[in-house]
C-alpha cells in the first residue's frame, strides 16, 4: 500500500471544525518486534547541523540506511560518515521508496517540517526521534502524541537534558516536596541569538538558489517564497513560517525540569505580560509570558498539587535582559538561562539550560534554605547526554516499551503543546482562556493560531 493513501489534506477550517481532541483516523501499522541483539535500520531526516550529531548518535544503535537533507553541503559530514546510505532531499520520496526498509528515523529539520515528516514515518510503523521543539503548532503537538500511541511506536524528543542524572534528581526532589507546595515557576533564556525583530521585520529580497539546496523541500508545508540566505541555514528560527522563536527553541530544554517536576499539564489561561512590537514575519525582540496551570489530583510519587503560575522571559528591551524578579535569586548572579521554582518552603534554583544542576534557596524574603535529603531513585539513571537519549530510545524499541524513553511523545507532546501557547499569546497580544480538550479558546484569534494551513502536497 502506498502511504499516499494514508494522507488526507486538511485545511485550517477542517481542523478547527474537527476539534482535534482525537487523532484523525489512519490505517494501523504495528511496529515489528526486535531481537535483543538485532541492529535497527535507521534513517536521518535533516542531517546537517544538529541533525549531524543526531544521525551520528543513531548510527551507534543501528545501521544507517538512508539520509535526507535539503542541502547536502550542510549534510556532507553525514554523507561521508555513512557512504552506503541512500540519499534524498525530500523525505516524502525517501519514505515512499524505503519506508518498508526503515525501522527508526531521526527528524532534525526546521520546526515547520517536524510533524509532517514524523507523522508520515509513524504511520508507516517507523519509530521516531524528533528534535525539540516537537512541532511548529499546538495542533501538531497533539497529533504527534496521538499518532505515536495509535501506531504503537517508540519515540523520543531531543531535549538531551532529560537524560542527565541531575535533572532527574531535581524532578524527584520536587515530587518529594523539597520546596513544599509549588506556587510559581520562572524560566528565562539567552535567546534569541539569531536575526529577528527588531533588526528584521519584513521578508527578504530574492537571491539565486544555491545548486546544493532543494528549496521546495525546505519550504515544505509553508507558503512558497523566494530563497534568501537569511532563511537557510539556521536563521529560520526567528521566522514565524519556519521556527518557533526563543520560547520554542529553548523552553523544551530550560523549562523541562519545571514541567516534569511540577507535573504540569495544559494551562487554562495564557497571558502576554509584555511583548515587543509584533510583525507578520519574525518573532518579537522580547517577551514575558504567563501561563496559569490548574490544580491536579495525582497518585504515587507525583501526588496532587495546587494551581501553578508559570512565567517565561526572553530577549532584551532597550538593552536590558528580561529576567525574573531579583529577590528570587537571593544574591545569585543569574546566568544566561535557567529556572526558579518557588514553593511554600523554599526555591529550587537551576542556573543551567537543562536543569542538570540545581540548589535550594530560601523562600522570598527568607534566610534559610529548606533541608532536603535525596530520595531513593524513582526515575532510571542515564547521564549519557545526547547519545544517552538515543540509547534510551533504542532500549525502548527493543523492549517494545515506549515509556522507557523518558522524553517520549506522550510527555514531549504535552510539554510542547503547552509551551507553544506562549507564542500564540505573543501574536494575539492579550490574555485568553484555553480549553485543552477542545484545543480551543473563546478568543477566536487564539484558536486560529493553534494550527495553520499546509501547502498542497505537504499536508498532514
Amino acid at each position: 500500500m502506498s502511504h499516499k493513501t494514508l494522507i488526507k489534506s486538511y485545511t485550517r477550517r477542517d481542523i478547527l471544525k474537527a476539534g482535534a481532541a482525537s487523532a484523525i483516523a489512519v490505517n494501523f501499522l504495528p511496529s515489528r518486534v526486535f531481537g535483543a541483539n538485532e541492529r535497527l535500520a535507521v534513517a536521518g531526516i535533516g542531517v546537517g547541523g544538529k541533525g549531524g550529531s543526531d544521525i551520528s548518535g543513531a548510527g551507534k544503535i543501528g545501521e544507517v540506511v538512508a539520509l535526507c537533507d535539503v542541502d547536502f553541503r550542510r549534510g556532507a559530514g553525514a554523507a561521508k560518515n555513512f557512504p552506503k546510505a541512500k540519499k534524498f532531499t525530500d523525505f516524502r520520496e525517501m519514505l515512499d521508496k524505503m519506508g518498508k526498509e526503515i525501522d527508526a528515523c531521526t527528524v532534525s529539520t526546521p520546526d515547520h517540517t517536524h510533524a509532517p515528516a514524523a507523522i508520515r514515518a509513524m504511520r508507516q510503523g517507523i519509530h521516531v526521534y524528533c528534535q525539540k521543539p516537537l512541532t511548529h503548532t499546538v495542533w501538531e503537538a497533539r497529533q504527534m502524541r496521538l499518532e505515536a500511541k495509535k501506531n504503537k511506536v517508540c519515540t523520543q524528543m531531543g531535549n538531551q537534558g532529560t537524560s542527565m542524572n541531575g535533572m532527574r534528581e531535581g524532578v524527584e526532589a520536587l515530587w518529594a516536596g523539597a520546596i513544599g507546595e509549588i506556587k510559581e515557576c520562572h524560566v528565562w533564556t539567552n535567546r534569541p541569538v539569531w536575526p529577528q525583530a527588531p533588526g528584521i521585520t519584513k521578508a527578504l529580497p530574492e537571491q539565486a538558489v544555491p545548486d546544493t539546496v532543494d528549496w521546495d523541500s525546505f519550504i515544505g508545508p509553508a507558503k512558497m517564497r523566494p530563497y534568501n540566505a537569511g532563511y537557510h541555514p539556521f536563521k529560520w528560527r526567528g521566522w514565524w513560517d519556519y521556527g518557533t522563536g526563543a520560547m520554542g527553541d529553548m523552553a523544551c530544554h530550560t523549562a523541562n525540569l519545571a514541567y516534569m517536576g511540577c507535573s504540569l499539564t495544559q494551562p487554562t489561561w495564557v497571558e502576554p505580560i509584555t511583548v515587543g512590537p509584533i510583525n507578520p514575519e519574525t518573532f518579537p525582540a522580547w517577551a514575558v509570558i504567563k501561563l496559569k496551570f490548574p490544580a491536579i489530583r495525582g497518585r504515587g510519587v507525583r501526588g496532587s498539587r495546587g494551581a501553578v503560575d508559570f512565567f517565561w522571559y526572553e530577549g532584551k528591551q532597550n538593552g536590558k535582559k528580561k529576567l525574573p524578579p531579583a529577590e528570587l535569586f537571593h544574591g545569585n548572579n543569574p546566568p544566561g538561562s535557567g529556572s526558579l521554582i518557588v514553593g511554600t518552603k523554599g526555591i529550587l534554583y537551576s542556573p543551567n539550560d537543562y536543569g542538570a544542576a540545581w540548589k535550594l534557596l530560601p523562600v522570598p524574603g527568607g534566610k534559610a534554605a529548606p533541608e532536603f535529603k535525596k530520595t531513593d531513585p524513582v526515575l532510571a539513571r542515564n547521564n549519557k547526554g545526547d547519545v544517552g537519549m538515543k540509547l534510551e530510545w533504542a532500549e525502548a524499541i527493543k523492549a517494545n516499551n515506549p515509556e522507557l524513553a523518558l522524553s517520549n511523545f506522550n510527555h514531549a507532546g504535552n510539554f510542547t503543546e503547552a509551551i507553544l501557547l506562549g507564542n500564540i499569546a505573543m501574536r494575539v497580544g492579550e490574555g485568553f482562556d484555553w480549553n485543552a480538550k477542545k484545543l480551543k479558546s473563546s478568543n477566536p484569534k487564539a484558536t486560529a493560531f493553534a494550527t495553520k494551513d499546509y501547502r498542497k502536497g505537504w499536508e498532514i
